[in-house]
């Protein structure tokens, strides 16, 4: 049933587990790191400070 739909699993009439396939975590995770990348990319747009231009960024990386 767990490779269909979320199994819970209960303790003492309190959730207290939920199991899915393997796929579903793997998809869950992805989307979690992704809303990480979203938060801090919105963290670092509202940063205050002057802006670094692209090409120095890739100067001082070595990138260019």
């Amino acid at each position: 049933m767990s490779q269909s739909e979320p199994v819970v699993l209960e303790l003492y009439g309190k959730r207290a587990a939920v199991m899915v396939s393997p796929d579903k975590y793997d998809e869950m995770l992805e989307a979690l790191e992704e809303s990480h990348d979203v938060a801090a990319f919105d963290d670092a747009l509202a940063e205050v400070g002057d802006n670094i231009p692209w090409e120095q960024v890739k100067s001082d990386l070595g990138w260019s």
